[in-house]
């Protein structure tokens, strides 16, 4: 990626972001980040998007797979996924800079749709990867943060470069992901629909006849699809969704632990305890207190 293009899009997000390592939202579908020292991981059920780093390193965690993307690279999450993020890189002299770029099905759909490239390739891309920018991905972002110094512009204007955006992904490396997004007939799409059903009823029971049923599959076909695109079992999946519900019932109030792991499906506490410290490495009782004082105290939690 050019240079000059680097430093104007680091000298734009420097200039709107919010500099205490919280998302800022410039524009309906795009946040804004500045840290000034690695944060700690937070877990959250991302949707499609597309994030860029332009300073620093994120390091983003799906179960037990690690990706790390650094200054000029760029990652896309396609379908919903229960990932852990964090600023893994940044120091006061040189603060980490992001942005998250919100992908809309409808949005991808009206493009593929105008392009007359609408057909489906009923193949099994990722839900997550990771690639270097190019300048004619960088150029109609940069244009984009521009409007954020002309206000005015932006009704007019803002549309037409998020359209670009979105072109020169469906066209980038990772275009077949991207495209996948916007195909309602795509394996990603069919998958997507048992995951807002996990995500409806993570507290359930899951029958995994009923979850391929739902996605249009066979049992064995929707298995190996799911795990495809998620990289995770669904079993894992909702365990994922689970454990990051109780966390933030946890953070947010003193509840009892037992009542929690109950609340978010587990039948026995023990369990609840000893994957919730698997995954987030401290006991739920001492995890919640410890995220509550830190978040009184208006700091972060190590």
């Amino acid at each position: 990626m050019d240079a000059v293009l680097l430093a104007e899009l680091q000298a734009l997000i420097a200039r709107h972001a919010v500099p205490d390592g919280s998302a800022f939202r410039a524009l309906p579908n795009v946040t804004l980040m500045s840290a000034a020292a690695p944060t700690p991981p937070i877990a959250d059920v991302t949707e499609p998007m597309f994030a860029l780093v332009a300073r620093g390193t994120k390091r983003v965690a799906l179960a037990d797979r690690i990706f790390d993307y650094s200054t000029g690279q760029y990652l896309i999450v396609s379908v919903d996924l229960p990932l852990e993020a964090h600023v893994a890189v940044a120091t006061p002299e040189m603060p980490y800079l992001g942005l998250g770029f919100t992908l809309r099905p409808e949005a991808i759909a009206a493009l593929l749709l105008e392009a007359g490239t609408t057909q489906s390739t009923r193949s099994d891309p990722p839900g997550i990867a990771v690639s270097d920018l190019t300048n004619d991905l960088v150029d109609p972002v940069i244009r984009l943060l521009r409007l954020l110094d002309r206000p005015a512009d932006i009704p007019v204007l803002a549309a037409a470069m998020e359209r670009e955006i979105l072109w020169r992904l469906i066209n980038g490396q990772q275009g077949s992901m991207v495209r996948q997004i916007g195909l309602a007939d795509s394996r990603m799409a069919q998958i997507g629909r048992a995951i807002r059903w996990i995500r409806s009823h993570y507290a359930e029971a899951i029958r995994i006849e009923e979850l391929a049923r739902i996605s249009g599959m066979s049992v064995t076909s929707f298995h190996r699809h799911f795990r495809g695109v998620t990289s995770i079992t669904p079993l894992e999946y909702q365990k994922q969704i689970r454990l990051q519900t109780a966390r933030t019932r946890l953070i947010s109030t003193a509840e009892d632990v037992a009542e929690v792991g109950f609340a978010v499906g587990y039948d026995s506490p023990s369990q609840f305890s000893r994957e919730y410290r698997r995954q987030f490495g401290h006991p739920p009782g001492r995890d919640g207190k410890r995220l509550r004082q830190s978040k009184e105290a208006g700091g972060t939690a190590e």
